[in-house]
This record gives C-alpha cells, structure tokens and sequence, in this order.
C-alpha cells in the first residue's frame, strides 16, 4: 500500500514541479524584463522604427516610454548556452525596470554601458560561471561570434531579480548591432486609460498597440494543452496505484477475518471496524505520501530537463535549474495521496464492517460475496465508459472533458475486468489442463477462487499494458505522419538558413546570399523563405513567404478549395493559405478572411487553403513572394532551398556552399539531415511522455506483486496440504508460474483492445482537440507484441518473491493454524 502511494504521488508530484517550474521561470523572466509596462508599440518584420519613440514623446510629454531590442544569443565559452540580450536605454529605465536596474544607477561600472560594448549579468549567473565586472565573454549568432565585456551585475538578495538567470542587458544600439537590426523590437510605455484612444489614432501604418502580458497570456495559452497533456499521464499513474491500493487493503482484511469477527463478537460495531480500516489506510497513505514527496522532488529535477527541452524546442526560450518543492504541489500531493488512499479502502472496508461475524470466520465468504456483485461491477463500467464516450462527443471544444470521458473509459473497462477474467479462465482451464495436466486446471480456478484480488490485480495490469499501447500507437502515428510529411516538403536537395538559437527560427540572411547560392555550380534552382512574426486581428501570427511557383504537393492539404494546383495559384495572386493548427484555433475555413496589419495599414486577406503543417502548433501562415513586398518593406530572407541540377554531387554542392558562407555565420543542411534532426527534434519532445508510460507499468508491476503475495499468503496452508500430500516443490514452482502467467495473459489480452480504443481517442479527439494536427492512425503489429510480452513479464517476475518465501516455509509451520 506505501508502494502503491508513494509511486503514484511521486509521478503526479514530479510532472506537477516540471510544469510548475517551467511556467515560473516563464513568468518571472516576462515580469523582469515586462518591469511596470502597461502596454507596448509592436510591428511588422521591420519591428518598430525608430524615429517613432522621438515622435511619441511630443505627442505625449511626460508619458515613461523606453526603447527595447531583444534577440537570442548563445555563450559559445559557456558551453553554448542561450542567452537572452536586452538592449534599453538606460536613462529611460527607471519608470520601468528598476528591479533590475536600478540598484546600478550609479554603481561602478553602469556607465560604461553608454561608451563600452558590454552588458550587465544576474549575480547567480555571474556566480554559477565565475564571471566579474571587467571579464570577457564571447557570444554569438551562428557563426558570427563577438565579444562582451561583463560591465556589471545585478544581485538583490530580496528576490526581486529572479527570473533573469539567462538575461544579458546591454545599450540598445549594442543589441541593434548584435543582432543585425535597424529598428525597435517594442516601445515600452506606462499609460492612463484615456491616452489610449489617442495614440492608437495617431499610430503610423505597421505598427499596433498592444497590452504588455499580451505576450506572456498567448504562450500561457499554447503550452496549456502540453501540460495539461503531461498532467493527466501522470495521473494515471495514480489510478493504477489505487488499484493497487484497493488490492492491499482487501487482503488486510482477508489475512485478519478472524480478528474483526471476534471484535464483531465481542460488542465492536460495524462503524468502529470501518472506522478502523479507513484510520490504517489513512496512516499507511500518509506514510506514502511522504516518501512520494521525496521521489517526487528527486524525479522532478529529472522530468523538468525533459519538460524544458521540449518547451525550448516548440514554444520559448526558458532557463529553468530546478524544480523546488513548493507549498501547492506538496499539498496536491498530500490530498491526492490520502485521498485516494482512502477512496479505494472504502469498498473493502464496508464489506468489513457488514459482514456477519459467523460469516466472517469462514474465508470463501468474502469470494461469494464478490463473485455476486461480479456482473453488478461490470454494468456499472460499462454505464460509466458509456457515459465517458458520451461526454468526448457532447463536449467537442474541452480539452478538460476530453480527459474526463478518457478517464471514464479507461475506469469503466477496469470495472468490467473481473468478470471478464472469470470468463476467461472458464475458457483457459481445459486448455492448461491439455498443456500441464491438472496443475494448469489448478491454476485457473486459483485465479477465478480468488477474483476478488486478482481481478483487481488484472486490471490494474490491463490499465497500464492499454496505456502503454495507446501512447505507443499516438507516438507511432504521430512520428509516421511527420515523416511523411516531411517527404512531401522538403523537396530540396540542400537549405542554407539564417541562424537563431531561439525557439523561433526567423534570423535574417544578407541580401546577396541567395544569389551566390544560385550561382554556384551544380545548383539548378533556389526558392527563399521567409519567417516573420505579425499582427492581425487574431492576435500574433507567424507569417511564413515563399516565392516558390513549384505547386505544392496536394497530400498537403485538406479541405482545400479545389486541386493544389488550383489553391497554389490563388496563394500566388494574393490568397494565403493557413496550416492546420491555425485553422483550428481559430476557426477559419476556406473562403473566409483573415485580417492583418501591414506595413500599409489593415489588410483582410481570403483564405485559399488549408494545409498541413507540424512546425508548431500555433499555426503559420503562408503567403507568396510577391504579395508580401506588396505590403510589406521587409525585403529579407530566413532560409534558402537550393534544388541541384541532375547527376550533380549533393556532398560535394554542400561543401563548396560552407566554405563560400562561412564568413556568414551559415549552415547548410542536407535534405537527409534536416530530416533527421525534426525527428531528433519530435523524439526529444515525447522522452518525457515515455518516462511517464514506464513509471505507470512499475506501479501496476507493484499492484501484481502485492497481489500475489496476497494469494500466496492466503493460500499457505493450501500449499503446504499439496506439499504434504506428495506435490514436488518443481511441481509447486509450475502451478504459481501457471497462476501468474494467466493472470498476465489476461490482463495483456484485455488490455490489447483496450489500448486500441485509447489510441483512437488519443489520435482522434484529444491530440486534435490539444495541437490541431491530424494525424494518421497506424497499428503496428510490434506494439501490441511488446504489450503483450510486458503484460506476462511483470506478472511472472511479479511471483519470484513469494516463490522464495514459500520455498523457505518449513511444511509443519504452513499447517499451523495459528
């Protein structure tokens, strides 16, 4: 029972400080570098010009404004960790950051940032690299490597600089310089309701208004479904370990009939012993709780690499050096703990304290009694996986209900589990008998004698074999569907792209890059890209602008109105298409329009296509060459895909390409590679996911186990009768591997459809409802192999131990009454 607790609490506790962790870092990092903002002034690719902050200042005079770029760039002498550079104007600071600043206004060495190409580090970073003020260090952006001279730190023992672990800050034209920008990335102002209506009157074409958490409130939003995703993994992990806590519980009060009968005897009300029975279960959880907090945190400084790396790799920038134990996931773990504890010690306590003493002292009592409420318990699952199935369709736009109706199926097919393993050994005695001769009958009415602990133990096993198979076969579908679409994308030989070590790859390229890419030899033909971030009336948008006249391979859309072809050529004449996830968060069919602003001003754009993409969830937009330098002055370029001329050597091209722009800082990557790095890229993203499916086989590995030294405890003097009576301890040795054997072949059999159903509502319903992607649903053969062969695994390995402890048992003590 403190197994079952501590596992369960430990897997909710370390996903739980991953996530929470991850978010705080998040928070803190934008309420640093945020300060006392109200709002902030934004554009297009060309960010926010500069003449723009003088301007603003005599529209309104007196009102805090402060000049912001920021960028991403990599310590190359730290271990190329990213760092995240702040350029601001120092005198215009302290309205707004003086957390961060303001206890350098004046300190040695702050003004230098005015004369000297430097930055200013967080005290914990200084300290974690033994940094100090006059020290050099070397960042870079690609290949392109400078230097800067540590020119201050910020450390405020009270905490009011936490999040600004990874932050450089410099003077704005420095991070211009750095990272190759001629205007703002934002204007930082302090408004009063009433200012605003004029400003926004007054705002030049391209540039918007916005909210200072806007930001922060749009990726709280795009990784809530990634957690709440993690979130409920875990919790099933719990489940399992309330199964196994239901199967302790009842054999404490199989193993101590006697006892509560004789108490039943001698004046002890049915109050008392349920009373009794929930105490110990509440002492003994409380005990699993405790050792759950400490797996918990210790998992957690584990599972929050995991979390992190795939929040770098699909949505931000974070620095997060470990997840502490806080006040609200302690007492999350405590109430899940004890609770479930208590909830699943409920039935066998009732039974405990309702039973007869007469009927108490006779053991068969309890299996009759769970044999009749057998088909009661599996009308009751399938009402409740009815109903679960029931609330996946009545609620198509919660996420939240979309779990719940999966917790209900998966709850409802455990319920019906025992009923289905009597049935089962009916089905499985003749044929052990035909393979082991009577011992396989033996074994099989052993299991179904003893439904009421290994009906449960089944299930458990079946939840977690199912939940095994139905996140491989997610996996599966989701990594076959990517790399299929990836072979309908990348049709290019070779891609030179700009660098950014960021979670948003949108760097830019020297103007006359893909012009010496498409003069050099063996290349037949280039196609540029590029990625910027805009506005419109859906909020942020990432705007992806081709100039390709290749038409796009029709398996990449859906929904499209008429051929590829068709939907290719309106894009060209200034349609845009949006990918998938981005139709789906926002609602958007073919025909409709989509509302952006230009460097023109508002521009509605119609909607041409849908197509699928598996960059990020939060949806692209694509749009042609020719209609984004209509409206648009950003002439820039990300990437370049070079198609080579035929019998050309693609090793070859690709060297004489990086030693022509190396002096560029650029990579270029074959076809094959990118390839690999996106599924190296898809594979780190679910290790986390992964981890949390092992660590649900161990608790229900746990529940099998407790099981079956449940049985084998109960069955003692049964054992010790067979010894005595001439069965060989060999003989003894094949009847429990017999017992736990069926007992694993049901629970991998059951759990077979089971982690079909699962996986179609994984894929179907709550992928679609979490990310918008569409994926194709694939049944590997392989994987239900492996289920299967876990499933009998655990429950043999799960025999060892009482195998051992019967093998020492001397025949007379087993025989022993008392």
């Amino acid at each position: 029972m403190v197994t079952g607790v501590a596992l369960g609490v430990a897997v909710v506790i370390s996903v739980d400080l991953a996530n929470e962790a991850a978010s705080r870092s998040f928070a803190r990092s934008s309420e640093a570098v945020t300060g006392r903002a109200t709002h902030r002034l934004v554009g297009g690719p060309g960010g926010v010009p500069v003449t723009l902050l003088a301007e603003l200042r005599r529209t309104l005079p007196g009102t805090p404004s402060a000049p912001v770029v920021e960028g991403t760039v990599r310590a190359t002498d730290l271990g190329d960790i990213p760092l995240r550079l702040l350029g601001v104007d120092p005198l215009s600071e302290g309205a707004f950051r003086s957390h961060v600043t303001g206890g350098l206004l004046g300190a040695p060495g702050y003004e230098r940032l005015f004369v000297e190409r430097g930055a200013v580090v967080a005290g914990s970073f200084a300290r974690r690299y033994g940094l100090a003020p006059g020290d050099e260090l070397k960042v870079s952006l690609g290949r392109s490597e400078s230097a800067l001279r540590v020119l201050g730190v910020i450390d405020d023992p009270s905490g009011a600089t936490a999040g600004i672990e990874d932050l450089l800050l410099a003077d704005v034209g420095v991070a211009q310089e750095l990272l190759g920008l001629e205007g703002l990335s934002r204007i930082d102002l302090v408004l009063e309701p009433e200012q605003i209506p004029r400003l926004e009157a007054s705002l030049p074409p391209g540039v918007r208004l916005a909210t200072a958490s806007e930001q922060g409130e749009t990726v709280g939003q795009l990784t809530a479904a990634f957690r709440l995703n993690l979130t409920a993994l875990s919790l099933l992990a719990l489940v399992v370990g309330m199964f196994l806590i239901y199967n302790t519980v009842m054999f404490s009060v199989v193993q101590r009939r006697p006892v509560i009968a004789t108490l039943r005897a001698l004046g002890a009300t049915g109050e008392q012993v349920f009373a009794m029975i929930l105490a110990e279960v509440a002492l003994a959880a409380s005990l699993g709780t405790v050792l759950g907090l400490a797996l918990g945190w210790a998992l957690g400084q584990g599972v929050v690499r995991l979390v992190t790396r795939t929040i770098n790799d699909l949505y931000f920038l974070v620095s997060v050096t470990g997840a502490p134990l806080t006040l609200s996931s302690t007492l999350k773990g405590i109430g899940l703990g004890i609770g479930a504890g208590v909830v699943a010690a409920i039935l066998p306590g009732l039974e405990a304290a309702r039973v007869q003493p007469v009927a108490a002292l006779r053991a068969s009592t309890l299996e009759e009694s769970a044999r009749r409420w057998l088909p009661r318990t599996a009308v009751a699952g399938a009402s409740l996986a009815a109903a679960g199935a029931g609330v996946l369709t009545a609620f198509p736009a919660s996420l939240e209900a979309s779990f719940g109706g999966l917790f209900g199926v998966v709850l409802g097919i455990a319920l019906a589990v025992p009923l289905i393993t009597v049935g089962a050994m009916r089905v499985a005695a003749p044929l052990a008998a035909a393979v082991a001769g009577p011992l396989g009958r033996i074994a099989a009415r052993t299991v179904t004698r003893g439904v009421s602990r290994t009906g449960v133990a089944i299930a458990a096993l079946t939840v977690a074999v199912s939940v095994t198979i139905g996140v491989s076969v997610m996996i599966d579908s989701f990594r076959d569907t990517v790399a299929g679409w990836l072979d309908a994308t990348l049709r290019a030989d070779l891609f030179v792209s700009a660098p950014s070590p960021g979670a948003r790859r949108s760097g830019t390229l020297p103007a006359d890059v893909p012009g010496r890419i498409a003069a050099q030899p063996g290349v037949a033909e280039v196609e540029t890209y590029r990625a910027v971030t805009v506005f419109g009336e859906v909020g942020e948008i990432q705007l992806g602008v081709t100039d390709s006249r290749r038409v796009r391979d029709g398996a990449l859309y859906r929904l499209a109105a008429g051929e590829a072809a068709t939907t290719w050529r309106r894009v060209w004449d200034g349609a845009v298409a949006v990918s998938e996830p981005f139709a789906f968060r926002h609602a958007l069919e073919p025909g409709a329009a989509l509302g952006i602003l230009t460097d023109r001003g508002p521009r509605s754009f119609p909607v041409a296509g849908v197509f699928y993409d598996y960059t990020t969830e939060r949806g692209i937009v694509l749009m042609s060459r020719s209609t984004y330098e209509r409206h648009w002055d950003d002439r820039g370029v990300t990437s370049v895909a070079a198609y080579l001329t035929p019998g050309a050597s693609r090793e070859d091209v690709a060297a004489d390409l990086r030693g022509s722009l190396a002096a560029d800082g650029l990579g270029v990557i074959s076809n094959r590679a990118l390839r690999e790095s996106a599924l190296r890229v898809f594979d780190r993203t679910f290790a986390v996911t992964q981890a949390l499916r092992a660590l649900a086989v161990l608790v229900a590995f746990a529940g099998v186990w407790s099981a079956l030294m449940a049985l084998q405890v109960e069955r003692t003097r049964e054992l010790a009768t067979l010894s005595a009576v001439g069965v060989t301890p060999g003989e003894l040795l094949r009847l429990t591997l017999l017992e736990t054997g069926l007992m694993g072949l049901t629970a991998g059999l059951i759990a077979l459809p089971t982690g079909v159903v699962l996986a179609v509502i994984l894929v179907e319903v709550i992928n679609v409802r979490s990310f918008g992607w569409t994926m194709e649903l694939q049944l590997a053969p392989r994987i239900f192999l492996q289920a299967l062969a876990v499933s009998v695994s655990a429950a043999l390995l799960a025999a060892l131990y009482p195998l051992r402890r019967l093998s020492r048992l001397p025949v007379a003590t087993a025989l022993r009454t008392e």
